[in-house]
């Protein structure tokens, strides 16, 4: 939830740039938002630390 509104936070402030006529402040507002998540690391990239069970 809370990274939905985020993203519409970010959407509505370049939008609102736009408007006003800074493109390229509209632009890199949507840049720095997408590097920001690509930052972030992914859970599939994480190394399993969880015993795993098996049956004999």
């Amino acid at each position: 939830m809370k990274t939905l509104l985020k993203k519409m936070e970010t959407m509505f402030a370049a939008s609102a740039f736009a408007e006003a006529g800074e493109h390229e402040t509209a632009r890199q507002i949507l840049k720095d938002a997408e590097q920001r998540k690509n930052d972030r690391p992914s859970l599939q990239a994480r190394p399993s630390t969880r015993p795993s069970l098996r049956a004999n």
